[in-house]
């Protein structure tokens, strides 16, 4: 069967960097860090002291106090991004067929706030069960999509992908397929994550896998360099519309990009560890470009997975220059989570917006922080280290991995009719 072209016509999102498209796109170019000490709870007695925290977020803008209190805060992130989308898109008009829009969302993790806040209320009572009737439908992985769609009264498919930090990029590649094989007109998709308190920074501390360069947590997110230590935790929300291309047109609307591929792999290596010769990740870039229809050749800038820990940033590397051989060394490469932290099942969403930015602005926005380059990296890639660049960008790969060996790619293009 012919597949229906499908488009993005909307962005939102709440971040480090700005709790709107614009400001996270403006900080994220002009090379601005996230990270600071954490405010949540006190984290002296921890190991990391510090993460990207979303600052200055008013709740108040998307839910009245009462609604507020019955979701937790992964779900406002992610209404919020997804209102933001909406109204970008002029999806939320009436004229629309609701039947034929759905909500495809990603979360690692769901609603750790709630999940710690009622287990934690229970430990320090007197063993008598006292839990908040929301406890359930607060903290599951998949009630923001749920959310989203009873907002906007959005009937078409609706559900939530589980895959660590590969989730939000597997709902986007998933909402892809769906509006390419005509079952949905458009589909808002994205991710969100609330993962900074004390069970989020001590289980990522135990796993050894976070920074802890406390006395400069501005820096401490520094992938490709020598002394990288790890990841800083992330938080917040991002959402895309996806739209099938006549429809979009056929109402007017404004089109950032095209989405032309995905691909999906497992490493079956380690519960936490990449492979080492970065098999599943040369295998999803390989698959992404072949559902694309595309060669290696044309893309012109990724932006890596690129968390800051020792061995995953070498094992991306060795699987582009496995993907992509010479062209490996002509294309950008950059990583966001230098600047926005890791926002664990939100990363995908969030770093395919910096993407999809970066071709519409033909920016590529920096990895910030290197201080000396990592000798064990071939010199002849550019990893657009610490400012910008402005260049031509035709098509573009967002990579993320995550915890399980659960790999996922998407491309995007520039837009022509």
């Amino acid at each position: 069967m012919q597949l229906k072209r499908v488009v993005v016509t909307g962005l939102g999102a709440v971040t480090p960097l700005g709790n709107n498209v614009n400001d996270y796109w403006t900080n994220l170019i002009n090379g601005v860090s996230g990270a600071a000490p954490i405010t949540r709870f006190d984290a002296t007695k921890f190991k990391t002291k510090f993460a990207c925290e979303v600052k200055g977020f008013n709740v108040e803008d998307y839910f009245d106090k009462k609604e507020a209190r019955k979701v937790d805060t992964y779900t406002h992130y992610g209404i919020a991004a997804a209102v933001q989308a909406m109204t970008d898109s002029g999806l939320d008009k009436e004229g629309i067929d609701r039947n034929e829009v759905g909500v495809i969302w990603g979360s690692g993790i769901g609603g750790l706030d709630t999940f710690q806040t009622e287990t934690f209320g229970f430990a320090r009572g007197d063993g008598t069960p006292r839990f908040n009737p929301f406890f359930i439908p607060k903290m599951i992985a998949d009630i923001c999509s749920g959310h989203i769609s009873m907002r906007y009264g959005l009937r078409g498919p609706n559900f939530t992908t589980v895959s660590a930090c590969a989730s939000s990029t597997n709902a986007l590649i998933d909402a892809l397929t769906y509006i390419r094989l005509g079952k949905a007109n458009a589909i808002v998709t994205g991710g969100s994550e609330a993962a900074i308190n004390e069970s989020g920074i001590g289980g990522f501390n135990a796993c050894q896998a976070m920074s802890t360069r406390n006395d400069s947590p501005e820096t401490a997110s520094r992938p490709y360099d020598k002394d990288r230590d790890g990841f800083v935790l992330g938080e917040g929300g991002a959402a895309i519309i996806l739209e099938e291309l006549e429809h979009a047109l056929a109402r007017g609307a404004k089109i950032y990009a095209e989405v032309i591929g995905g691909g999906m792999s497992g490493d079956a290596y380690h519960i936490t560890a990449p492979h080492p010769d970065g098999l599943g990740a040369t295998l999803v870039m390989q698959r992404a470009l072949k559902d694309a229809g595309i060669s290696a050749d044309q893309v012109d800038y990724i932006n890596t997975h690129g968390t800051s820990t020792p061995l995953g940033d070498g094992a991306e590397l060795k699987a582009i220059s496995n993907v992509f051989g010479e062209q490996a060394f002509k294309m950008n490469i950059s990583a966001t989570k230098s600047m926005t932290g890791h926002l664990l099942g939100a990363a995908g969403a969030v770093e395919a917006i910096a993407t999809i930015l970066a071709l519409k602005n033909d920016i590529i926005p920096p990895t910030i922080n290197n201080i000396t380059r990592d000798p064990d990296i071939d010199p002849r890639f550019n990893l657009t280290l610490n400012k910008m660049e402005k260049r031509i960008v035709r098509v573009a790969i967002s990579n993320t991995f995550g915890f399980g060996g659960h790999n996922a790619a998407v491309i995007v293009k520039k837009f022509i009719q």
